[in-house]
């Protein structure tokens, strides 16, 4: 919401619930296709230069009005009235006739199926620039994931990555809730849901802001949480009396999920660079009833672990990542990543490996994860870190999670295409006793 008022300018605060969920719609749609939609409208202009001097502002009204046309079901002549409107108001009379114009070329193209698109030919480099046209994402995003996955697993995840976003709650039983009575509540809200495959989780597609206004939340009945983080935790394997060091914790899902689990006996010590998050971590392990098992400390893990005495039985590194698992619920991240992030990220998430292992017990656990399907960030860290530290040993996943999340190599991954569900990763790392 806050980036609706940024760019456009106008306040969300007395919308109610539907207008909020349309609102939130339009505008991951739009980020999400923007580079399909900006293909089209510079199309449509007059010239090159037209589109290449187009003001922001105008720009944003105009992407809006592509995104309700092309993919959801909102009369036409109210599309181009609202934005024609829109663009009056916001910019000048002159704008608005721009808007109207535009808007109307689309229709008719819209109409006689004469939209214009790139063709899916020539090299390599090409292609990938004509597929991450259609299908709205960066090149080398594309590119990767056609020479990773194949053309046809790459196409799947990029349907998915543009798909709406389903979200998972997780039951707090900690409080005494049970799925059933979360089912109810929900019921309650008529809100639609599945079951999933864990059973501390549900899934629904919409009512978010129903179950945040019912107070669900705030009350620790649940938490948002995407069951590949569940799998994270169950790869992990908290037992009651064990300790427990989550090395990056924030925003907090997967620790107060391994303090549930920890029945009352045992801790979690939270670790994160953020204060701020941390403090957010904090009050939700309070709503959780969590905040005698869970301490957080606020600190960068490389230095921390140097100075620390203190050994824990298991230590989870949930690494900063590219979050390429994650985009159908990020519709931003595409536009802010780089290839060169990946690279950055990679020697972090060496760095970090290297501290998080310093913490680990003679005969304890560390667990690698990412929301990355990148091999680079995933299998490719644990096979190195392995080499530089042979007092390690992977130890595969076989008993913790569902056989169909095991890779070859015996380590957890969710991938959104097979399973349904945000992309994630987990490695089990033994330290030797000696």
């Amino acid at each position: 919401m806050g980036y609706v008022e940024r760019t456009l300018g106008f306040s969300t605060r007395h919308l109610d619930d539907r207008d909020i969920r349309l609102v939130t719609v339009i505008v991951a749609g739009t980020v999400r296709w923007k580079r399909y939609i900006d293909y089209l409208i510079m199309s449509l202009c007059s010239e090159e230069k037209v589109f290449s001097n187009m003001e922001p502002l105008l720009l944003q009204i105009l992407r809006i009005g592509f995104f309700e046309i092309l993919k959801l079901n909102v009369p036409a002549y109210a599309v181009v009235d609202e934005n024609v409107r829109l663009a009056k108001v916001a910019l000048r009379p002159g704008a608005g006739n721009m808007v109207n114009a535009i808007l109307r070329k689309l229709l008719l193209l819209k109409e006689t199926d004469s939209l214009p698109l790139p063709n899916i030919e020539g090299d390599d480099r090409a292609q990938a620039r004509a597929l991450s046209i259609i299908y709205s994402h960066p090149v080398w995003m594309v590119r990767r994931w056609i020479r990773f996955l194949g053309k046809e697993e790459a196409l799947k995840l990029m349907n998915w990555n543009n798909s709406d976003p389903y979200f998972s709650l997780r039951v707090n039983t900690t409080n005494g809730y049970t799925r059933d009575d979360l089912v109810n509540r929900l019921e309650d809200l008529q809100v639609h849901y599945e079951k999933s495959i864990m059973d501390e989780f549900v899934r629904i597609r919409e009512g978010m802001q129903a179950v945040l206004q019912a107070g669900l939340l705030k009350e620790g009945m649940c938490a948002v949480q995407d069951e590949s983080a569940g799998f994270v935790v169950s790869v992990v394997d908290p037992q009651p009396g064990e300790t427990i060091m989550d090395c990056c914790a924030a925003p907090g899902g997967k620790t107060l999920f391994m303090a549930s689990r920890l029945a009352g006996q045992g801790k979690v010590s939270a670790l994160d660079i953020n204060k701020g998050r941390l403090r957010i971590l904090m009050e939700a392990a309070k709503c959780h009833n969590l905040d005698d098992i869970i301490t957080d400390i606020h600190g960068d893990l490389r230095l921390y672990a140097k100075e620390s005495t203190v050994k824990y039985d298991k230590v989870l590194l949930d690494a900063p990542c590219s979050g390429l698992g994650v985009l159908s619920k990020r519709a931003d991240l595409r536009w802010n990543r780089q290839f060169e992030d990946l690279e950055e990220l990679v020697c972090l998430q060496d760095e970090l490996l290297d501290s998080a292992s310093l913490l680990v017990k003679p005969g304890g656990v560390l667990i690698y994860s990412t929301c990355s399907i990148d091999h680079e960030e995933n299998e490719n860290r644990v096979t190195t870190f392995v080499q530089r530290h042979p007092e390690f040993t992977p130890q595969g996943v076989h008993g913790y999670v569902p056989a169909e999340f095991i890779t070859d190599d015996g380590f957890y991954s969710s991938s959104p295409t097979k399973h349904s569900l945000d992309g994630a990763f987990a490695a089990r790392l033994v330290r030797s006793m000696h």
